[in-house]
């Protein structure tokens, strides 16, 4: 496995671009998106279920008032969820479809709704119980071959997912659920195994979408207050304390808070108040 780091303090997830009323118009949209990269932003998570699609159309429409503004951005999906209501069977189930046509099908799809030639990451989003790994090796080297991929990754994958993959595929990183109410991760080696093996970690949800339970809202507080920083830069900057220094992906598209969390990624926490933090998170001590 190849460690290529994603060199910037966040990347933005496009997931809830349609509760944005404000940037729904393309050439609103392409503001916020260049604003971004002034800030140093130029990361964007997509999934080809984000919208049923429709968040990569809205991203490519605002990308295509100004298509040499797409050098300048890295641009992520991913695939692999079929929702129920957009499977076809008579069952109208949500499951996974990791083949070789599915997959292939979905880059083609996203790379049309973005308008460009090339993914820079492509991510399988959920493990497949299913998943045939030769037939899903070929297909994603040949993406990459083509140039229609720049590199791969997993989501929500488990160390022998990743372990198993790895051995035929280069994966950059593997994003999966961490924050102060998903930190699971942090005590049962995962963080470790994954730095081992060189991925580069992609938190998603590291607010938790601001659902902290009062005790660990109060430390927030509290700490914010000692360090003259606020709750959010806390809890990111517990985030990067984290073995492979975790990079969060933010949901939120409001600027104020992406400049919240910008001015704050210098924030260093010492080893007790991360504990400290941990502890009124999880209502449980250190082992």
């Amino acid at each position: 496995m190849t460690a290529h780091p994603i060199r910037q303090p966040l990347l933005l997830g496009m997931m809830r671009l349609l509760d944005y009323p404000e940037l729904a118009a393309p050439q609103a949209l392409l503001g916020f998106v260049e604003r971004c990269v002034e800030r140093g932003l130029n990361g964007f998570d997509h999934a080809d279920i984000y919208g049923l699609g429709e968040c990569e159309a809205r991203f490519g429409a605002a990308l295509r008032l100004r298509p040499a503004l797409r050098q300048r951005l890295e641009l992520i999906s991913k695939a692999d969820i079929v929702p129920a209501a957009q499977d076809v069977s008579r069952w109208r189930v949500k499951h996974y479809d990791s083949s070789a046509r599915y997959l292939t099908r979905a880059v083609e799809a996203s790379l049309q709704r973005l308008g460009v030639e090339r993914l820079d990451g492509f991510l399988l989003h959920r493990p497949d119980p299913l998943l045939q790994l030769d037939e899903v090796t070929r297909a994603l080297q040949a993406l990459v071959a083509a140039g229609k991929v720049g590199w791969l990754g997993l989501s929500n994958a488990e160390p022998l997912h990743w372990q198993v993959l790895g051995r035929e595929l280069p994966l950059r990183c593997n994003q999966i659920e961490l924050s102060l109410n998903a930190q699971q991760a942090a005590w049962d080696g995962r963080l470790q195994a994954l730095q081992a093996d060189g991925l580069q970690v992609l938190a998603w949800s590291p607010l938790a979408g601001g659902q902290f339970a009062a005790a660990l809202q109060q430390a927030l507080d509290e700490v914010a207050a000692a360090l003259q920083a606020t709750p959010t830069q806390v809890a990111l900057a517990w985030l990067r304390c984290l073995p492979g220094q975790p990079v969060p992906i933010l949901g939120s598209l409001r600027e104020t808070r992406i400049d919240e969390a910008l001015a704050g990624a210098e924030l260093q926490l010492d080893a007790p108040t991360w504990f400290h933090l941990s502890e009124a998170a999880r209502g449980m001590r250190a082992p």
